[in-house]
């Protein structure tokens, strides 16, 4: 499907970043797995190549500058095209306002938000020389919704999806699509790192808080699975997507229509 297609994936190290890297990959996709952890990143590379399939590995602080200029410089000079970006990188801190750290504000914005927009400006030059282009922005529900004591990844979620639509009205003469996708709770490494903490704010035991936390706004009551968001990703990559951009497509369990 995507043969001679190029995709850089951030935060491809674990987690959905990583499922996808490997969905894209098993349909042909050339890929790069960037990611903070080169190790990871590494990993993951190496098993799609185990599998058959074309990839590198990135060492990217989708925070700097200069650290994105490397990866995109790596990509090009590696498989001469960068047509497909899945901005993924994410982390989470919880904290009531009051005593959210302003370091920990200005990490979260920094990745999430600012590290989406470094890495469409590195790669869209790129697109809008071959006239196609693919940018899937993992946002969140929480892109549409909110949380208690998650002031900024709520902040950096929303604005993600305002990005995205100034991507979509800017980039649509070069045939480049932008949309995000939105998931409720996922059970990565980054959802895991959260139970601790959300059961001590909310005063709950850890095994309380999948029910009574994560998927208490949910109707269909499920962990949204990685397979979920590799499929929708595959999708938006693809030429049968070519009419849609701008969006911001939901994978909640209903979560954010009630």
């Amino acid at each position: 499907m995507f043969s001679k297609k190029t995709a850089i994936i951030t935060g491809a190290g674990s987690g959905i970043g990583k499922a996808i890297a490997m969905h894209l990959a098993a349909n042909q996709a050339q890929i790069v797995a960037a990611d903070l952890n080169e190790a990871s990143a590494a990993s993951t590379a190496e098993e799609i190549i185990e599998k058959g399939g074309k990839a590198i590995a990135a060492g990217c602080n989708v925070a700097d500058e200069n650290s994105v200029n490397d990866m995109v410089k790596k990509t090009i000079s590696t498989f001469s095209s960068a047509d497909i970006l899945v901005n993924n990188a994410g982390l989470q801190f919880i904290s009531k306002i009051e005593d959210f750290p302003l370091e920990k504000w200005n990490q979260l914005i920094s990745v999430m938000l600012t590290g989406t927009f470094l890495c469409t400006k590195a790669c869209v030059p790129h697109m809008k020389e071959k006239s196609w282009g693919r940018i899937i922005n993992i946002s969140s529900a929480h892109g549409k919704a909110p949380s208690p004591w998650k002031c900024a990844y709520v902040s950096a979620k929303h604005g993600i999806l305002g990005f995205t639509k100034v991507m979509a009205c800017e980039l649509a003469e070069w045939n480049i699509t932008a949309n995000s996708i939105c998931p409720g709770y996922v059970l990565t490494p980054l959802v895991k790192k959260q139970i601790k903490d959300l059961a001590i704010q909310y005063n709950i035991s850890e095994d309380e808080v999948p029910e009574q936390v994560l998927l208490k706004n949910q109707p269909l009551k499920k962990m949204v699975s990685t397979e979920d968001l590799s499929a929708m990703a595959l999708y938006l990559a693809s030429d049968k997507a070519q009419c849609i951009t701008g969006q911001a497509i939901s994978i909640d369990g209903g979560w954010t229509f009630c």
